[in-house]
């Protein structure tokens, strides 16, 4: 078992590749847009959090 997981395993290693200069790019600019929009929506959360959390704290 333990020898057959290994043979796959250096099978998968051999047939990867390394992804080539454009296709980099492009990863890295769908990662980028993820964490811009991901922080974007953070922000504006925290932005409408923070007065609601204010008038019902403040009237309690």
């Amino acid at each position: 078992m333990p020898k057959q997981f290994f043979k796959d395993g250096i099978q998968f290693v051999n047939r990867c590749r390394k992804p080539d200069q454009k296709e980099f790019l492009r990863i890295t600019q769908a990662v980028a847009m993820g964490f811009a929009a991901l922080g974007a929506l953070g922000y504006f959360v925290k932005l409408i959090h923070i007065p609601i959390n204010n008038i019902l704290v403040g009237s309690a």
